[in-house]
């Protein structure tokens, strides 16, 4: 018996999948419960075979896959798909052999102030990312993307999945980016704030009225009337007391280990330029926007510099967002949490935006698919 045929249930004649979550051989609660959410997705994916042979993709001809960047992890993301998947299993397997070290045991068990640490989080959702993108791959088969983009250090997922940088490779730049971040963090104490309720020109001439140069920046513009900030704990707080003097509505401190995306990152930019230097990047038809041009990116050399930038520059997101909307039929955000998701919604786009976070949203994409 082969390592996938660990639990010999009946496959569906479709998927290759094993339907059956009661055999009295499966005594452990939470893999009958694995196998019983596995099995709703083959029987759908048996049910919904001839219509996606009839209509493959249901009429989506467009489709951008998007990633979520450093802030969005969790503790246990990923683990249902690692339980109810060998693909998705052996993806987190190979990222602790290429690392040298159980990064899994962290993203499944924590705890979550460890997990949160840059060193951590950012090879966690990168890797939890791949992990879910590659049972997608597994189980739809017909789904490609036209697009990709990615937040922050989803860049580096978007990057993997548009075929330009191999998966090792890729993993090696992401764990080097985050010791590098993560020096700098360890050096500078900062933080970061979204703002809700203020235009981005508004926040944009609030920093530049504080005029503090080396402890306030603007972030991201990830949509209207949500702009983060970062700096030093001086600067951000500075920062929050005068958005919510303009009129803020809200405002949010964010689950991140320093100050992204600003000056204080600059350390890290450095050093990472040179490892983005050296790696050997591919050309693809797959379009790519990234966060620090705000729109495609197309030219191997323009790519490198942006990759290099975006660690001391803002992310452009909504402007990312709204240069594939014209190429896009759906989005489908790929790994742990919503929060692209929410964005769209913010944005205001008239196409779809699925999220695939749980083994269960499997089932929803075969509905739709």
């Amino acid at each position: 018996m082969d390592k996938q045929d660990k639990y010999p249930f009946k496959r569906c004649p479709v998927s290759g999948n094993r339907p059956a979550a009661t055999d009295p051989e499966v005594c452990d609660e939470s893999i009958a419960k694995a196998l019983l959410a596995r099995s709703k997705v083959s029987e759908m994916a048996c049910q919904g075979e001839t219509r996606r042979r009839a209509n493959p993709l249901n009429g989506y001809k467009k489709i951008t896959f998007l990633f979520p960047g450093q802030g969005a992890q969790y503790v246990g993301m990923g683990k249902d798909f690692a339980d109810s998947y060998s693909r998705a299993k052996e993806t987190f397997e190979e990222a602790d052999d290429l690392l040298g070290r159980n990064l899994s045991k962290i993203i499944f068990e924590g705890p979550t102030d460890l997990l949160t640490e840059t060193i951590n989080s950012q090879p966690a959702i990168y890797v939890t990312s791949m992990a879910i993108l590659r049972v997608l791959e597994e189980q739809f088969s017909a789904l490609k993307p036209t697009s990709c983009a990615g937040l922050s250090l989803g860049e580096y997922t978007a990057l993997t999945a548009s075929l330009r940088l191999p998966f090792a490779s890729c993993l090696s730049l992401v764990q080097y980016r985050g010791e590098c971040m993560n020096e700098a963090c360890e050096t500078t104490s900062g933080t970061m704030a979204a703002i809700f309720g203020l235009s981005a020109q508004a926040l944009e001439e609030l920093v530049k009225e504080l005029n503090l140069p080396q402890d306030l920046w603007v972030a991201n513009f990830n949509c209207p009337g949500q702009t983060v900030i970062s700096g030093t704990l001086k600067g951000v707080e500075a920062g929050i007391e005068a958005a919510k003097a303009k009129g803020a509505r809200r405002v949010i401190p964010l689950r991140v280990h320093g100050a992204f995306h600003s000056g204080l990152m600059a350390l890290a930019e450095k050093k990472l330029a040179q490892k983005i230097a050296a790696v050997q990047v591919n050309d693809s038809s797959i379009g790519l926007t990234m966060n620090a041009a705000g729109g495609y990116v197309r030219e191997l050399e323009s790519l490198r510099r942006h990759l290099i930038e975006q660690v001391t520059h803002p992310v452009r997101w909504e402007e990312c967002i709204r240069a594939m909307q014209n190429d896009t039929d759906l989005f489908i955000e790929i790994g742990c949490g919503k929060t692209l998701t929410g964005l769209n919604k913010q944005i205001g786009l008239s196409q779809p935006t699925l999220t695939v976070n749980k083994i269960t949203d499997l089932e929803t994409l075969s509905e739709i698919l």
